[in-house]
């Protein structure tokens, strides 16, 4: 028996962006930047431990949105054309920088990263990644969870009804893509309300996670507080995310990511370059944007930069996976003599943290999972049903209402300014529960007009738009995303009720919203 357990889970996620009605789309980057930094660099994490004779064990989330745009074939193809076009972009660069012992380096590293990128996805994956996780699921080495079907909150839909299709298009979609039933889900933001867990046991899943103070807060009050599950009155399992290990990686004072010695992430040549060496890889000639070419380093909370140095980085990557581990395995020693059980270490990230936003992620992870390996005895890899298996009985309590955003509420994603979103979901919602209930046994074209307006109520669910307003990143195409889903949907449920279908227009927006091909209307049933 270890001394303790660490729960390492990755919440892998992105909206659902995909337009096939223009030739290139700059949000359909946020795909392409994710699967370059994090999704195949934590593929080659697997691969190598794999290859190396060291055994693994972690939980991750790939969310429905992102499996569905792994899948498509016009993503996977654009992406193709990405990683060929920022090949150009780094050879030019090279060529640029032929001379420079300082920079030519980091031009060719980035131009590895990009040949190496294609080289994986089109030779090595035949352009899946969904399976080449599943790869991992199957061999034991990841446990992948379930999340919401378009990362719909939760507690803020109006009814069960709601609720449960989010929960149960995720759980059928999750069959589909990976072979078997899920174990787990990521609640979408971790955003949880009493009574959700009798839907989550009604879908067949056995534990779900909540930010630290769903927890600490429950009735009746945790024995063991974070550090061993709670079971709720429905017999589902909640895992609380553990403080210390989300402010030594989170913190943006004394998290990791923040060291002086990796890659800078805002510095990049998208704003460096002159704009006529850039400017045909831009989406629109008058907007810049990254370009993944970063030459710099975080440096300081200054805006003069230092030259990068891989291997700086590698060094402090190493560092940093020693002490995560070695703080673990204090805290496991301050833990166990206060509990019938080894502890439970739930650590909780964005996958997307790992690479994309911390270049040197990946390595981490690697080192730290080569250390709890080869190097100790006192912390042991597990995912939470693991732990279910070993330790089936816990203290049954009920948690409290969270989310892991802003002050563990849910302002971000309701507040004044993107409060206008929910009478229009709920108006939706209540017309999508009233076609299901209206058509039991509808004709081939109207049963495509009703799965669609299903997808079209989906999308607009998604919490991706309501955070995006919120921060006041790409405000524009959030509000536009709402508006469009709700039209569409409106004008489905339209022509349902008057009979006059427009088989045409549905085929056109089949093509171009077309996540869950397999969904049926009748999910919306009460």
């Amino acid at each position: 028996m270890a001394g303790g357990y660490l729960a390492l889970t990755l919440h892998a996620h992105l909206p659902f962006v995909r337009h096939p009605e223009r030739s290139r789309f700059m949000e359909e980057d946020w795909l392409f930047e994710a699967a370059t930094e994090t999704y195949l660099p934590l593929l080659g994490v697997f691969e190598g431990l794999e290859r190396d004779g060291a055994p693994f064990r972690l939980a991750m989330s790939l969310t429905p949105p992102l499996a569905e745009m792994l899948s498509d074939a016009l993503l996977q193809k654009r992406y193709i054309r990405y990683l060929e076009e920022r090949m150009e972009l780094a050879e030019s660069e090279m060529k640029r920088l032929r001379g420079s012992r300082e920079f030519y380096p980091l031009a060719e590293m980035h131009y590895e990263l990009f040949a190496d990128s294609l080289r994986r996805f089109r030779d090595d994956y035949g352009c899946d990644l969904v399976q080449a996780f599943r790869h991992f699921q199957d061999n034991g080495s990841l446990e992948i969870i379930a999340c919401g079907a378009t990362h719909g909150l939760l507690p803020l839909m109006q009814n069960r009804v709601l609720q449960r299709a989010q929960i149960q298009v995720a759980v059928d979609q999750y069959r589909e893509k990976f072979g078997r039933a899920p174990q787990g889900i990521w609640l979408p933001e971790c955003a949880y309300a009493p009574g959700l867990e009798e839907l989550l046991a009604e879908c067949g899943l056995r534990y779900f996670y909540l930010e630290a103070h769903g927890i600490l807060n429950a009735e009746p009050a945790p024995l063991y507080g974070l550090y061993a599950p709670l079971t709720t009155r429905s017999g589902v399992a909640a895992f609380g995310r553990d403080l210390e290990t989300t402010h030594q990686v989170w913190s943006r004072e004394a998290g990791y990511p923040g060291h002086p010695d990796y890659r800078e992430f805002y510095r990049d040549i998208g704003f460096d370059l002159p704009h006529e060496k850039i400017q045909r890889y831009l989406h629109d000639p008058n907007i810049r944007h990254m370009m993944g070419i970063k030459y710099y380093r975080i440096t300081g909370d200054t805006d003069e930069k230092a030259t990068y140095h891989p291997g700086w980085a590698r060094k402090r990557a190493a560092e940093h996976a020693e002490d995560f581990l070695r703080k673990r395995q204090e805290q496991i020693d301050r833990l166990a003599p206060h509990m019938d059980r080894p502890p439970l270490i739930v650590s909780n990230y964005d996958a997307e943290l790992f690479g994309h936003w911390w270049f040197e992620g990946p390595l981490f992870l690697d080192y730290l999972f080569r250390k709890i390996h080869f190097d100790q005895d006192a912390a042991r890899l597990v995912s939470p049903s693991d732990y279910l298996d070993m330790y089936p009985v816990n203290q049954v309590a009920e948690p409290a209402l969270s989310s892991w955003g802003k002050n563990g509420t849910f302002e971000v994603w309701l507040n004044e300014k993107n409060d206008w979103i929910y009478p229009h979901l709920n108006k939706a919602g209540e017309r999508m529960t009233e076609l299901a209930a209206q058509f039991v046994e509808p004709d081939a074209l109207r049963r495509r007009a009703l799965n669609q307006a299903a997808r079209e109520l989906l999308l607009a669910q998604s919490s991706d738009w309501a955070f995006i307003i919120t921060t006041g990143t790409t405000v524009e195409y959030a509000v536009q995303r709402v508006h469009t889903h709700l039209a569409r949907f409106t004008k489905l449920y339209e022509d349902l009720k008057s009979g006059e279908m427009d088989e045409a227009w549905l085929r056109e927006i089949e093509k171009r919203d077309n996540l869950f091909p397999n969904l049926s209307y009748e999910v919306y049933r009460s």
